[in-house]
This record gives C-alpha cells, sequence and structure tokens, in this order.
C-alpha cells in the first residue's frame, strides 16, 4: 500500500457517523488506486443518495464503466441511476453481471422477457443475479408464469442455484408449485431435497400436505422420510 492510499483509508475509518463531502470522495477516486480502496470509496458515494450519484455519473464519463461505481450507483436508490443501469442492459449484446447485481432492488420493473434472457445464461452467478432480481418482480406473475421462467433452473445440478429457486417459489401455495417442488424432493440432491421438504412444510395447503404424505412413503432415505413426517405432523398441529 502506498503511503498515499493508508492516508486516505485513515481518512475513511476515521470519519464515524460523519459522512464525508461527496467532492472529496470524486476528487480522491482513481482507478489506479487499489481494488479495496476503490470499492470502499464509491460505496460512501452510493449512500449519499443523490448527492453521491452526481459525483457517480461524473466518475463514469471519466473512468468508464468501473465495476465499483457500477455498484455504486445501485446502492444510490436514485431514479436516474436506475435508467441509466436500464439503459446499459439495453445497450449490451451481452448483458454484464455486474449491471444486473447493480439493479436487484429495482427487479420488479425489469422486463420478463429480459429475465428469461438471463436465465438462459450458463454461468451460476449469472442465474443467481437473475434469482435476485426475480426476487422483487415474482409477484407480479402467475403460478404459471414463474413455474415456466423457473422450470430449468430447478433441474440445475448446482444447489445454490435450486436452493435459491426453491426460496421463491415456496412463497406460493398453488397446486401446481407444490407439485413442482414435490419433485425436486424426490430428484434432488441432499441439500435440495432438504430444501424442498421445509418448503412444502412452509406452504402448509391440503396439496403441500399430500405430497408430503407420499414422500415420508417413497423417499429413498429414512433421513428425507423422517423429514417430510415431521413436516406432515407439523402442519396437523398448525391445523388444529
Amino acid at each position: 500500500m502506498s503511503f498515499d492510499e493508508a492516508v486516505l483509508w485513515e481518512r475513511l475509518n476515521k470519519v464515524g457517523k460523519t459522512p464525508l463531502e461527496p467532492d472529496w470522495l470524486g476528487n480522491v477516486y482513481c482507478p489506479s488506486l487499489s481494488a479495496d480502496l476503490r470499492k470502499a470509496l464509491a460505496e460512501r458515494l452510493g449512500l449519499l443518495g443523490d448527492d453521491g450519484w452526481g459525483i457517480l455519473k461524473t466518475l463514469l464519463k471519466q473512468h468508464g464503466k468501473q465495476s465499483e461505481l457500477i455498484h455504486a450507483a445501485g446502492l444510490c436508490h436514485q431514479p436516474e441511476a436506475r435508467d441509466w443501469l436500464i439503459q446499459q442492459l439495453g445497450d449490451q449484446e451481452e448483458l454484464e453481471l455486474e449491471v444486473l447485481q447493480a439493479m436487484a432492488c429495482w427487479g420488479a420493473i425489469v422486463p420478463t422477457l429480459l429475465i428469461k434472457r438471463i436465465f438462459r445464461e450458463p454461468s451460476q452467478a449469472m442465474r443467481m443475479a437473475g434469482l435476485e432480481l426475480l426476487n422483487f418482480k415474482a409477484y407480479q406473475l402467475s403460478d404459471d408464469e414463474l413455474l415456466n421462467l423457473l422450470d430449468d433452473l430447478l433441474n440445475d445440478i448446482r444447489d445454490p442455484v435450486v436452493l435459491s429457486t426453491i426460496r421463491i417459489l415456496q412463497r406460493r401455495d398453488g397446486i401446481d408449485i407444490s407439485n413442482r417442488i414435490a419433485e425436486v424432493a424426490r430428484k434432488g440432491s441432499e441439500a435440495t431435497t432438504r430444501a424442498a421438504l421445509l418448503a412444502l412444510g412452509c406452504i402448509g395447503t391440503s396439496s403441500s400436505q399430500s405430497n408430503l404424505f407420499k414422500l415420508s412413503q417413497s423417499l429413498p432415505t429414512d433421513l428425507h422420510r423422517d423429514l417430510a413426517k415431521k413436516q406432515l405432523a407439523q402442519q396437523y398441529r398448525s391445523w388444529q
């Protein structure tokens, strides 16, 4: 670390509850600084809301779409920053992960077609970013639309993708969703089978109850059959 960076870190760490001036943050930011310091400076700007976004716009023009500046644009929660991020998505032939991650809190306004496009990407990071967007948009979709959107992700071989998908689906209580989660319980890994059984327990409908009963009789391991029975018993108690 250079002496100048040490001075900047000291200034950042001493500020306490007193916000740093956005102009100072903008003046000391430079792409030649270490990655951690650039990120810290950009995040401070993002947390300053509209005042921070004004400086971030200037930095983006000067230095281009640095990942920490894109991240900070998402942190500032300003409509103009949102519109800028959406424009970046529209201008891209290939989606940029940093832009998608920065857009997470605005998932409700992201078109469903874009989320479908994200889910066609094979990388785990891209799919997880799409799921973060969908967290804020799922309420706008019907059960059928949600299942169609997420079906391929439920077949993903990577547990984190399937687990995040289950967490979105378990907010619904439709019959088709309960049946699809039960299918994951039958065919999933140790982690995803457990998550699917817990999700059915959370749903708490006659459909999820029926699926739990069938699973408690048919799953191949004692551990999972016992968990299905436990979730079923908890549903009975909650209905009494």
